[in-house]
C-alpha cells in the first residue's frame, strides 16, 4: 500500500485530483496486481502530443510499481487491432487505448472483458462497444468553440460595420469520434455569422462529411486548401482558416504560402489549430500560425493512470461526466479536463515556463 500511495505522489496527482475521494482499498487486490502489465496503444508517432502522452503514461505506471508496453499503429486500425491482441495474449491487466479508428475494436475489447482485463479509452471514444470501463479526455466541443472563437475576435467579427470576411473550414478525421465534437463547437459558434452573411464560405463547403481529413493528414488538407485557393480565391483573398489540429495547419499554411500569402500585399489568414505542437508554436512566433488549442498531456497522462491504478487495486476510478459520451451502445464515464488556448502573448507562460517545451527544442524546429 505505501509503495502505491508514494507513487501516487511522486507523479503528482494530488494537484488535481485530490477532490475526487478514495476508498480503502482491498489488500489483497492490491498485492495482486504489483507488477502487473499495463497495455497502452497510441495511434501514430506522426504526431508529438502522442509521444509525449505515452511517455508520460509509461513513467507514471512505473513510477506506481506497473510494469507498460507502449505501442503505435502508424494510424492503422488494423495494426492497432493487431497490437491490442499482443497486448492481451502477454497478459495485460489493463488497456488504455487511444484508438486510430474507435469503431474497429469491438472484436479486441470483446476479448479483454473475456479475460477480465480493464480497458480505458484515451482522449478518443471507444465505440459500439460495451467492454470499456471508462474515458479521460478534454471537453473537445469546447475545444471547437475555443478555435472558431479565435476567428470571431481576430476579425472582430461583432464591429458595428458592413464588413464581411471569407473563411474555410476543415474537419479531422472521421473516424475520430472527437472530430465531429471539435466541428459542433466550431458550429456553435459560427452559425450566427453565417446566417448573417458576416462570413461567407466562397467554396460553400461547409457538412462535416465533406470536410473530413483523413487521418488529419497534413498532407491532405495542403491539398485540398490548395484546391480552395485555385477554385474561388483566384479574385479574393481568404481571411480564415479554421482548422482542427496543428498538423493540419501546417500543411494548410504551406499552401497559402506558395499562392503568396503571409507578405504585406497579402497577409497570412487568421489559421487555428490544436495540441501545441513544436512547429505550430514556432509558426505562431512567426507570424503564421495564429493561435493553437493546448492540451496538457501531462495531465491527461496523469488521469489515466489515476483511473487505471484505481481498476487495479479495486476502487473507484476518477470521473466527472456520466451523461455526455454515448458511443451507441453506452454511456462511457469519463474524466473531462479543459484545454487553454496559446498564442503569442501567453505562450512562454503555458508552455515554457510550465516545462512542456523548452527553449531550446522551439530553436531546433526553428
Amino acid at each position: 500500500m505505501r509503495k502505491i500511495l508514494a507513487g501516487l505522489a511522486g507523479v503528482g496527482l494530488a494537484l488535481t485530483l485530490t477532490a475526487c475521494g478514495s476508498e480503502e482499498i482491498p489488500a489483497d487486490s492490491v498485492y495482486a496486481n504489483q507488477g502487473a502489465l499495463v497495455g497502452i496503444s497510441m495511434p501514430t508517432k506522426e504526431s508529438e502530443r502522442w509521444i509525449a502522452d505515452g511517455d508520460a503514461m509509461v513513467e507514471q505506471f512505473k513510477a506506481m510499481g506497473y510494469t507498460t508496453q507502449l505501442e503505435y499503429s502508424d494510424n492503422t486500425a488494423q495494426m492497432q487491432q493487431q497490437q491490442v491482441k499482443s497486448l492481451i495474449d502477454k497478459g495485460s491487466k489493463l488497456l488504455v487505448i487511444a484508438a486510430v479508428d474507435g469503431s474497429q475494436l469491438t472484436d479486441q475489447l470483446k476479448l479483454a472483458a473475456s479475460k477480465d482485463i480493464d480497458v480505458i479509452a484515451y482522449d478518443r471514444l471507444l465505440t459500439e462497444t460495451q467492454d470499456v470501463g471508462y474515458q479521460a479526455t478534454f471537453d473537445n466541443k469546447r475545444v471547437g468553440e475555443m478555435q472558431a472563437q479565435l476567428l470571431v475576435d481576430r476579425l472582430d467579427l461583432n464591429a458595428n460595420d458592413d464588413k464581411t470576411y471569407n473563411i474555410e473550414w476543415f474537419a479531422g478525421s472521421k473516424t475520430d469520434r472527437n472530430a465531429k465534437s471539435f466541428y459542433d463547437g466550431n458550429k456553435a459558434i459560427l452559425q450566427p455569422y453565417l446566417q448573417s452573411g458576416k462570413v461567407k464560405i466562397l467554396s460553400g463547403e461547409r457538412s462535416f462529411k465533406v470536410m473530413t481529413t483523413e487521418g488529419y493528414s497534413g498532407k491532405v488538407a495542403q491539398d485540398r486548401m490548395t484546391r480552395l485557393l485555385d477554385e474561388y480565391y483566384q479574385d479574393e483573398n481568404v481571411d480564415a482558416v479554421l482548422s482542427p489540429y496543428d498538423g493540419m495547419s501546417i500543411g494548410i499554411i504551406n499552401a497559402l504560402k506558395e499562392k503568396g500569402y503571409g507578405t504585406a500585399e497579402k497577409p497570412m489568414p487568421v489559421v487555428s489549430g490544436q495540441d501545441a505542437e513544436i512547429p505550430s508554436v514556432q509558426s505562431i512566433l512567426n507570424n503564421e500560425q495564429t493561435a493553437t488549442i493546448f492540451k496538457d498531456t501531462r495531465e491527461l497522462a496523469k488521469v489515466a493512470v489515476e483511473q487505471g491504478n484505481a481498476l487495479l487495486t479495486e476502487s473507484e476510478p476518477i470521473v466527472n461526466d456520466t451523461t455526455t459520451y454515448d458511443n451507441d451502445v453506452k454511456i462511457v464515464p469519463t474524466y473531462q479536463l479543459n484545454p487553454v488556448q496559446v498564442d503569442k502573448s501567453n505562450y512562454k507562460t503555458l508552455l515554457i515556463d510550465s516545462g512542456y517545451i523548452t527553449e531550446e527544442e522551439l530553436k531546433a524546429k526553428a
